[in-house]
């Protein structure tokens, strides 16, 4: 689980990168739960916050080089 300094210090591109396979698991995950092949279910909660965590830091980079 990465930390929100951590995530300060990448790129956007890293960011979105990092986002995009957090989606996709997420995404793969939600069909295991379905079918009952979910093992590690305290993943989908970390997976969610991380997601959020990623799009908070992101937004924030975003409200400073606007007001840059």
């Amino acid at each position: 689980m990465a930390k929100a300094e951590e995530l300060r210090a990448k790129s956007n591109d890293q960011l979105l990168e990092q986002l995009v396979a957090l989606k996709k698991e997420q995404f793969n995950m939600r069909f295991q739960r379905a079918s009952g092949q979910l093992e590690n279910t305290a993943r989908v909660r970390q997976v969610r916050r991380e997601i959020a965590r990623i799009k908070t830091v992101m937004g924030a980079k975003a409200g400073e080089a606007k007001n840059a």
